[in-house]
């Protein structure tokens, strides 16, 4: 059997399955893909269908044990593997903290934030870091930067810490525990928040994969807005005058626009989409505060 063989063979087990995807994958595909390279060791940028290597009875079975709990336990791959991909920046994660997918990543990635993070001495904050994916993001997108993650979850931030110290940056992020804003210092440049906003329905109907991430990280109350809300009336006060808050929703946009109707956010181009990141300006925020 070759690589490609056993990589369809996967994606049709996958989606006999019916496993959900949405947490570093989006199709059964990829995900076999991601399963079958992961396993054998094997770079993920393999060009399957023009390798023409024989896989052992052994390696087969390899492969066949991770499908097998995959479907069996409805885990996240990146759960099971412990490894994550995030415009191809590679995070330790685990059940301690959510999946890195920010879609603000892809903003970033596309230098759409260049604009407010000054050229030295920038400060840039990550406001619920998580497993610190966005914080080593930015921290790598702009060396002049000090960045700051916050997050209410000591467990996410053991996470985090992993992940800074996996891309020695130990010496430009830091990471505190924090209600909200509780830890901020001072005020910055950009503040980057990738908050829980799953409204209360959508989180009842979340699959076993989802649900296996912390809820905390998650849900957003019944409308999805109960951290946003102090979030966005807080932001002001920490930002400099120039400064901005990015801030992802998700799919709630109709709660958001209920919630905040006077606000009139700048919506920044995603590949999910064009109104699921918002950039806000300090004077935006001000009259919220």
């Amino acid at each position: 059997m070759t690589l490609f063989e056993l990589v369809e063979r996967c994606r049709t087990a996958l989606e006999l399955a019916g496993v959900s995807f949405g947490q570093g994958t989006t199709n059964a595909l990829d995900e076999a893909a991601w399963l079958v390279l992961w396993r054998l060791n094997l770079p993920l940028d393999t060009d399957l269908e023009h390798d023409q290597r024989t896989l052992s009875a052994e390696q087969q079975a390899q492969v066949a044990s991770l499908l097998d709990e995959r479907i069996r336990t409805r885990q996240p791959l990146a759960y099971l593997t412990g490894e994550a991909w995030l415009q191809g920046v590679p995070f330790f994660v685990d059940r301690r903290s959510i999946i890195p997918r920010s879609l603000i990543a892809e903003v970033l990635a596309m230098g759409l934030l260049d604009e407010w993070v000054p050229t030295e001495q920038a400060r840039v904050m990550d406001l619920c870091t998580g497993n610190g994916s966005l914080a080593v993001l930015s921290a790598l997108a702009w060396p002049q930067a000090m960045v700051h993650g916050l997050d209410l979850s000591p467990e996410a931030l053991q996470v985090a810490e992993r992940n800074v110290q996996r891309h020695a940056l130990t010496d430009r992020i830091e990471l505190s525990l924090s209600d909200g804003f509780a830890a901020a210092r001072g005020q910055y440049d950009l503040i980057l928040c990738n908050p829980p906003y799953v409204n209360q329905q959508s989180m009842d109907a979340l699959p076993q994969e989802f649900q296996a991430e912390p809820r905390l990280a998650l849900a957003g109350g019944e409308d999805g807005m109960d951290f946003i809300r102090p979030c966005l009336q807080q932001a002001s006060r920490w930002l400099t005058p120039t400064g901005a808050l990015v801030l992802e929703i998700g799919h709630e946009l109709l709660h958001f626009e209920r919630a905040f109707p006077q606000l009139m956010p700048w919506w920044l181009e995603t590949s999910a989409g064009d109104t699921q990141v918002a950039l806000l300006r300090a004077a935006d925020l001000a009259s919220l505060s």
